[in-house]
């Protein structure tokens, strides 16, 4: 309860000094889809195939629906309009420019790292202190506050998505207003079926409980609760803030990953602290064996995808998981989820653990090739 509130100050900390340090960028974006509007209106410039984007105009026009459509929706939550159209115009802003810091972060460190949970937890801040400060309180205002979070961590969850195809259809000569299509028809599909995955995760193991922890989502609970109902600890908050300017003064690279890192269970940090050890002893190989530029793109491509193997095939071997518990409880199937090892042993587990490493840091040096293959097209671009 001490460290989580101040690690959202400093999540709020290191979200302004993204956008901060993003402020240029953000604003060609805007000066060039202003222009982009112009260009379309005038019809007297062709764009390349390989830059055309889908059109503004379009874009724009489904921004301001779907906020007009979002309104009567936190109308339901919240019961009257006020609140409604306050948490609309919370919800748009915030789910734009937390939506840039996504991209941005997921552009550096890859989308296994985007701290969505921390763009959501300032958005949580944001939205149930203005919410306060209008009388919205009580069960309704916290919904109201949840549901304009839960948008904005979906849309900044996308946004890193999209970005990182665009990436790759850029790279292979793709076109990007159709990859954007082909995204939102994606989003609108994932939509409609998420709802069962979800289903399936609770009914077998209930979110909250010691197999399915959820503490993100406790954590946001916990402070929406907080803000609207007066509880929130706002001295640890306050504590968070001053943390981050620190860690901005001392020049860290990332500020919001460290409050990221202090609020996550330590399974989860430890985990991707052994991953960036793994990371770190094939850059030490590679730089002994003098690999060339191409050699060492070949390396960094085939570990990327053994890692993003990994990443997938455990989430999805936990939804196999689930469903099968589902199953069991629902007395469809006969058979509990059976159970290899009932009391694994530290040993064990760290053997594991040492054929993973070893499998992540021989496999991309074995793929290198030869020094005089050509470049794969990430050494390229």
């Amino acid at each position: 309860f001490i460290i989580r509130p101040i690690a959202v100050g400093g999540m709020l900390v290191g979200a302004g000094y993204t956008l901060f340090r993003m402020r240029k960028n953000l604003g060609a974006g805007i000066k060039r889809s202003i222009s982009d509007v112009k260009k379309a209106a005038e019809k007297t410039e062709v764009t390349s195939r390989i830059e055309k984007d889908l059109d503004s105009r379009l874009v724009l026009f489904l921004m301001a629906l779907t906020v007009i459509l979002m309104v009567f929706v936190y109308r339901i939550f919240s019961g009257s309009y006020p609140p409604a159209i306050l948490a609309a115009v919370v919800m748009a802003l915030a789910g734009f420019f937390f939506a840039a810091v996504s991209g941005n972060l997921v552009g550096t460190i890859g989308s296994s790292n985007n701290p969505i949970s921390g763009l959501t937890l300032s958005t949580l801040i944001i939205a149930g202190l203005l919410m306060v400060l209008i009388g919205a309180r009580g069960t309704s205002g916290v919904v109201a506050v949840l549901g304009v979070a839960s948008v904005v961590c979906v849309s900044s969850a996308v946004a890193g998505e999209m970005l990182q195809d665009l990436k790759v259809g850029h790279i292979l000569g793709g076109t990007p207003w159709k990859m954007q299509v082909g995204d939102i028809f994606g989003v609108l599909l994932a939509s409609l079926l998420l709802y069962f995955p979800l289903m399936i995760l609770h009914g077998a193991f209930t979110f909250g409980s010691k197999d399915l922890p959820a503490p993100q989502a406790g954590l946001m609970a916990a402070i929406s609760q907080g803000i609207v109902g007066g509880e929130m600890a706002w001295p640890l908050v306050i504590v968070g803030m001053l943390m981050g300017f620190a860690l901005i003064l001392v020049q860290v690279r990332s500020p919001m990953l460290v409050a990221v890192g202090m609020y996550l269970p330590l399974e989860t940090t430890f985990a991707i602290f052994m991953g960036g050890m793994i990371k770190g002893i094939l850059d030490r190989m590679v730089a002994r064996r003098q690999l060339n530029p191409a050699q060492k793109a070949r390396v960094e491509n085939v570990g990327i995808l053994l890692a993003a193997g990994l990443i997938a095939g455990e989430a999805l071997t936990g939804l196999v998981r689930a469903t099968w518990k589902f199953f069991f409880l629902q007395n469809i199937v006969g058979r509990d989820i059976p159970v290899i090892f009932k009391n694994p042993t530290y040993l064990g587990g760290l053997a594991v653990l040492a054929l993973i490493g070893f499998y992540l840091i021989a496999v991309p040096l074995k793929n290198a090739g030869a020094p005089d293959e050509p470049p794969p097209p990430s050494a390229v671009i």
